[in-house]
């Protein structure tokens, strides 16, 4: 299982603070706005709005955060211009990852970014140099597991099934998320997380010590204001996870 999923576990179980979650509810509704921006404000013929309504439902964003984030859009050609950019790197122990960003300031974006990952040692790498690792996927992940929800999420053609004490994940092509979701949704399973995410092809394994130092990094990335996503190859065993989630 990638350390994406468990990197999402901890921090869910964990919880955040009321900043760090305002935050969060920020950055989520400047995606509604970019898809909305983008492609419409209708999410039944928006699939990049379809996905980050879901996303933020999942991650409690109230639903009138989401709808004034829509009447704001709607109509409104006088917005800031917001680019979408990627950035790849590595971390310690040679951790791929995948930084993407929404900003209307492409210089400050990479220079915060880079002086982030030479902070925390890691650094900046080419265009190409990693994205190789990843895979976009559509993730849904839950707190708990029921055959009946396994047996749903096979007959909607899940690729991957990663089974663990604290949660269930199941990876679809991105095509089916919309599919996946209704799925759920229509027989009352509510995904604790649900994206397009970058899922990597291979892993490196990390101890708790070293896990905790890459942390570090992560966290550090997506406190900037510029970073939407953090996607990594590492992993770590299912014992220091639960270790980690008990502590």
């Amino acid at each position: 299982m990638s350390g994406h999923s468990k990197w999402s576990t901890i921090k869910r179980k964990k919880g955040a603070n009321d900043a760090k979650r305002g935050k969060l509810f920020a950055k989520l509704v400047k995606a509604i706005e970019i898809a909305a921006r983008n492609g419409g404000t209708d999410p039944s013929s928006n699939a990049p709005l379809y996905q980050a309504i879901s996303k933020a439902k999942s991650n409690s964003v109230p639903n009138e955060n989401i709808e004034r984030a829509l009447k704001r859009i709607d109509g409104d050609s006088d917005s800031d211009e917001l680019f979408e950019l990627s950035y790849e790197g590595y971390g310690l122990y040679g951790v791929a990852i995948l930084i993407n960003c929404l900003t209307d300031n492409k210089n400050r974006a990479s220079s915060d970014v880079k002086a982030t990952l030479s902070k925390h040692g890691g650094s900046m790498g080419t265009p190409g140099s990693v994205s190789y690792l990843f895979e976009r996927k559509a993730v849904f992940q839950f707190e708990q597991s029921s055959e009946e929800l396994i047996n749903l999420a096979i007959s909607n053609d899940a690729e991957d099934i990663i089974e663990q004490s604290s949660s269930i994940t199941f990876e679809f092509s991105a095509s089916n998320f919309k599919k996946a979701n209704e799925a759920f949704l229509q027989n009352n399973y509510l995904p604790s997380s649900s994206e397009i995410a970058y899922v990597p092809s291979t892993s490196i394994n990390l101890s708790i010590d070293q896990f905790l130092k890459i942390s570090k990094l992560i966290d550090a990335l997506e406190d900037l204001d510029d970073v939407q996503d953090v996607y990594t190859n590492f992993d770590i065993q299912e014992k220091d996870l639960e270790t980690l989630l008990s502590d």
